[in-house]
This record gives C-alpha cells, structure tokens and sequence, in this order.
C-alpha cells in the first residue's frame, strides 16, 4: 500500500512504509525502541496464533517506473492552497451522530475545498492508524496500528468496542499482522499475521538493492472468533498470503497470494475452500475490494514501461525470488471476479492504489500521488468513473490521506490521515460524512 520513494524529507512515507499500498502489502522497517514481550501488551489476545509452523525461508519484490500519463479525459487537479480551517456550515452546526461510538468531533480539520465531507470525526489517537474497514453492520472499525510509546513496535489488530469505540486488541502481540476485515455477521475477523512463526517483529529488507519491501513468506490469513477467542488459520501454504478482505454478499474472500509463483489475486469461500486463481500476469496484483454487487473486483497493479518491459520484468522476478518486491508505478484495475474482463482504470503514473467502489459501484475512490510528483509523500484520495474520467479530488490536506472506505449504508467514508496529528508522523483513522 504506499507508493513512496526513498529520500523525501517529509515524514508522510512512514505511513505508507508502515502500510505498504493499502491491504495492501508488506512491512516496513520497524521503529528503534526497547524491546517488548507480546505478554506486556494490554488486551492480547488468548493463547498463540500458531496453527501450523512454516518452514524458515528468504524473502522477495516488483519492478518498473512509467511516465505520467493523463486517464482519459480527466484532468490532474492544480496546485493547491495551503490548508486552512473551514468555516462551518449550517449542516456541520447539526451535530449529527456518528455512526461508530466514542469519536471526536474535528470539523475543524476539514479543508475549505473538501467539499464531499459534511461533518468529520477522530476515531484514533496517537502511533500510527490505518486500514480501518467497517463491520457489515457499519458500527464498528477493525484496524492496525503501532506506536512506539507503547511498546507496539509492528502492527496489531485493533477494533473499536461496539459501545464505547475504545480500541480493544484482537491480535496476541506475535510477529505482525496486517489486512483485517469483518466477517458477515461481526462476530468474527481475519487479519494476516506471521506470527505462526516470528515470536517477534520480522527482520525489515535489506535496502542494498534499494527501496524495497519484505514479502514475509510466514504471512497467513487467519480467522478470530470474538464471542469465543479462538482462532484458526484460513490458508497454511507456505509463501506470501495477506491482503484478505469479504464480499459485500458476505460468500467470497479475495486475497493475494505468492502460491502460484506470482503476487497474484486469489478468491475462497468463507472457510478457505474453493480456491480460485483471478490474476495471471507478471507483476504485484494486490489490495483488492469487491464491488457492492459481488461481480467485480478492483485493485492495484504493477504496470510496466513499455520500453523497459523486459528489464522491469526481470527485476521483478529476480527480488520476487528472494521474497521482496519493488515499489514502482501502480494503476488502478477493475476485472470480473473470475477474472475476466480486466481492464485499466487509471493511467496517471506515480503510485495509485488503496482503491473502493462507491455505494452505486459507478465510481471509484484510490489514493495517489500523481498530482505532486514522484518524489513528493502528499498523497491525497481522489474519485474517478469507470472508464478512467472524471477525475476529481477528495482530499487537500498536504500530507497523507488514504485507505478509503465506505460504510454499508453509503453515508460515511472512513479513512487515514496524518492531519491533526501531535506528532511527526502520527497518522489516525478519521470518519467523514459523505455528500455527493
């Protein structure tokens, strides 16, 4: 999930080095502090998440950089105003509830030229908060986090209470977890862990060959009952398996997977039976979400130069061996969900990603940094249709926003950000109510 280039002085990419492109991907090299025993954390979860151990092995990466193009008719947004407080509005003085308990009311934070957010509200506080994704009842928030002030030093799991929206851990503290998600009904979660294997944070890439990120072969997908605690393991193959999230019809998960030699799109049932392969093409096919209806999925894709297609390839091949992969230019896809149909959405170079369909399934949110240029971490969410026009931008703060998500109702978007933030480097989850 992230698209960051090394060496931009603005904080910003640790968001994205933390949560590569949006369940979207891989860890990133861990923050320096004192070490910490999974039994020190608060709410850890009961027992281990060991199902089945996998073998110790290497690690592996994607390729490629391509030129800025425009998609279709849209138009990339200009430069913009500083940020500023908004005023409020006569619907923003209504105080309307939110929809998830608990939550701070920052209206104030809300930029003059957002105009799709009516009222705003702070969900987290503190480390860094992202991927937060609803329950099918839309009350409720799952989430990773870490923060190096409490000694959570890679990411858990966190969801927020259904009566109080206090964070509360889901994950034991073991190795790092990524990508949760509700099941249908909200009484159970997945999430991503290594911690079948690592005790501890995995080992950050080595940077030798250049930015990179770690494929962590000892990811698998796993599920947590939160009536009973217990846990067991959606997927035990050994290699890369991570980036899980449901369909709205509540009958197919889609995940990537390394399991057939590539970082490809993967779907299964709700019990990790009937495996589909969606993707085939060389390149990192991740971060998918499926459309309201079930039919289609859309996602993020490595997209080669066309000039440099055989060098890129090879490149992608070789770190993909030794389980990392190369950040380089992403493009929003849409295909079938048996994977037909793929076509190409976005073709606006730099890094796009972290895409959802809106409620109607006729448009598309994704983050990027396109608009700013290679080097620049002011990512920002924009919207565009399904035939890659109509471009127009979400967001305006300087910094990061991402993963955006909306409810099941279609009312609220939540989402991350580095706005409002004590510290350098603080992102948290914020809910915006949406207005078209």
């Amino acid at each position: 999930m992230t698209s960051p280039l090394p060496g931009a002085q603005r904080w910003l990419p640790a968001a994205l080095l933390l949560f590569p492109l949006a369940c979207k991907g891989p860890d990133a090299p861990q923050p320096t502090a004192p070490a910490a025993t999974p039994e020190a954390d608060a709410g850890s979860m009961p027992g281990s998440i060991l199902a089945t151990a996998k073998p110790a092995d290497s690690e592996g990466t994607p390729p490629g950089s391509s030129t800025p193009r425009a998609a279709g008719n849209a138009t990339a947004p200009s430069a913009r105003a500083e940020p500023a407080v908004a005023p409020k509005s006569s619907e923003q003085a209504k105080g309307e509830a939110p929809p998830v308990p608990g939550v701070e009311p920052v209206d104030h934070l809300i930029h003059p030229d957002e105009r799709h957010f009516a009222q705003l509200w702070k969900v987290t506080s503190g480390g860094e908060n992202a991927e937060a994704y609803w329950s099918f009842a839309g009350d409720r928030l799952v989430l990773q986090r870490r923060n190096v002030d409490e000694r959570i030093l890679c990411d858990r799991i966190y969801a927020t209470h259904p009566t109080t929206g206090k964070l509360e851990q889901l994950s034991d503290g073991r190795g790092a977890t990524t990508c949760a998600y509700f099941l249908p009904g909200d009484t159970k979660v997945l999430f991503a862990s290594t911690g079948g294997v690592h005790e501890e944070c995995p080992p950050p890439p080595d940077l030798a060959q250049g930015y990179v990120w770690a494929l962590h072969p000892e990811h698998d997908i796993y599920v947590k009952d939160l009536e009973t605690g217990a846990v067991k393991a959606l997927t035990q193959t050994w290699g890369y398996d991570a980036e899980a999230t449901v369909s709205p019809k509540g009958d197919r998960i889609v995940f990537t997977s390394t399991r057939s030699g590539d970082l490809e799109l993967w779907t299964c049932d709700l019990e990790g039976g009937d495996l589909r392969q969606v993707t085939n093409r060389p390149g990192y096919d991740g971060g998918a979400f499926f459309s309201h209806d079930g039919t289609k999925l859309v996602f993020r894709a490595t997209v080669f130069d066309p000039a440099k297609e055989a060098e890129q390839i090879a490149d992608y091949r070789r770190l993909l061996a030794d389980w990392k992969v190369r950040p380089a230019a992403m493009e929003i896809f849409v295909c079938d969900v048996d994977g037909s149909n793929r076509r190409q959405i976005t073709k606006l170079g730099q890094a796009n990603w972290a895409p959802y369909f809106s409620p109607d399934d006729s448009r598309i949110l994704f983050t990027s940094n396109h608009h700013v240029g290679a080097r620049s971490r002011n990512f920002d969410i924009f919207s565009v249709d399904l035939e890659g026009n109509d471009l127009q931008t979400v967001t305006r703060f300087d910094g990061f926003d991402s993963f955006p998500m909306f409810s099941p109702d279609g009312r609220y978007v939540a989402f991350g950000s580095n706005r409002g933030g004590t510290q350098t480097g603080e992102t948290n989850v914020y809910i915006a109510r949406w207005r078209d």
